[in-house]
This record gives C-alpha cells, structure tokens and sequence, in this order.
C-alpha cells in the first residue's frame, strides 16, 4: 500500500545537486496537509489536475524578488487555467521563514499572492519527501500523478521584473510556464530538470 505523507499539527544562493526521493518520470509521493485556514488537502485528491508544488520563505531575497510581481502573475495565469498551486513553507519554528497560519495569509495579503492554498510543513516531512533544497524551489505534477519538472523557476535569480534577457544577456527563460505550457499542449516537457537556487530549506534539525 503507498505510504501517505501527513504534516504535523545571511542568505546564501545554492546551486544544488538534484539527489531527491521525488523523481521525475515517477510517481509523486502521496501527502495529506493543512493549509493556512485549517483545510486538509489530499494530493489524491486532485488526480485529474495539474499541481504545482512551490517552496517558499518569505523571509528569502530570492523569494522576494519573485514576489515583486513575476511569481503572482505565473501562479494568477496557470490557476486561472485549473492548475492546483500550493505554497509550501518547510521553515521549522525558530527559523528563517517559519510562520503561523494568520502570518502566512497576511503575507499573501499584502504580496497579492494567488497560490490555492499555502501548506505548513514545520517538521519538513513533505519538503524531505520532494527534496526540496531551496526557495524558491518547484515542482510539476500532471494529472496523472507523475512528477514531470523539478528546478529553478526560472534563469534569472534576483532579476526582479520581467526582460526577453537576464542581466547576463542570455533568454530569459521561465521553466515553470514553458513545462506547464508544453504539458498543457499534450507536449513532453522539453526542460524536465534544473538546478534550483535561492536560500536553502531551513528546515528541522534532525
């Protein structure tokens, strides 16, 4: 039987490998969270959408830069088109990036964020379950279950508004709306993984 995931109750920019229990082609790992409004969601539950995992602390620069306009348009456009789109906060209590459910909603109040919902993971187990090493750090599941893109959500780390070219003049590449786009298309994802930056997960000390 598939083991379920339940959560309980200065900066440095990572290059990180991408060793992970998620892996892309596979099966995501099952979860059962509890969002910043006391809802339970059930990965199961959403068989027949997409879902966008994203890894966040609002306490990060390179999380900041996205919310200066370039993460909420992504999450405004692909929910608006059915993508399930959650926040997750792995951050344990007392470090960088924790925060209560009224703090989490408060922040998305004043960002404009538009994710479905915002998971709180304070023991880390669904960001250890995906791996998930950075924030801002992402994840696609199709409607199948399968983990289909795992990476960076985009090529410009700390570029705060939209250009055709990051600052070191290559194109500007957003991969979580090309796979999300190519997905949609019935197309394979061309870009399935890259390496996330952003500050590490803080996440409980074992």
């Amino acid at each position: 039987m598939k083991k379920t995931i339940w959560i309980a109750g200065f900066i440095t920019l990572g290059l990180f490998g991408l060793a992970q229990a998620a892996k892309v082609g596979e099966k995501s790992p099952d979860f059962i969270g509890r969002d910043s409004n006391g809802k339970i969601h059930k990965l199961a539950d959403y068989k027949s959408k997409f879902v966008v995992l994203e890894w966040h602390n609002h306490d990060c620069p390179f999380t900041q830069s996205q919310y200066k306009g370039k993460m909420q348009r992504l999450q405004q456009i692909w929910t608006g088109k059915g993508v399930v789109w959650f926040q997750v906060i792995s951050s344990a209590p007392g470090k960088e990036g924790y925060v209560k459910a009224k703090r989490a909603d408060l922040d998305n109040r004043r960002s404009g964020a538009m994710p479905t919902a915002t998971l709180l993971d304070p023991s880390g187990v669904i960001g250890h379950a995906y791996g998930a090493k950075t924030t801002p750090h992402l994840f696609i599941i199709d409607p199948n279950g399968l983990l289909i893109y795992n990476g960076a959500v985009d090529n410009a780390p700390l570029e705060d508004n939209f250009s055709n070219q990051t600052q070191d003049g290559k194109p500007y590449v957003n991969y979580v709306d090309q796979a999300l786009g190519e997905a949609f298309s019935g197309k394979e994802v061309t870009v399935k993984t890259t390496l996330p930056y952003g500050c590490g997960v803080k996440y409980k000390e074992p």
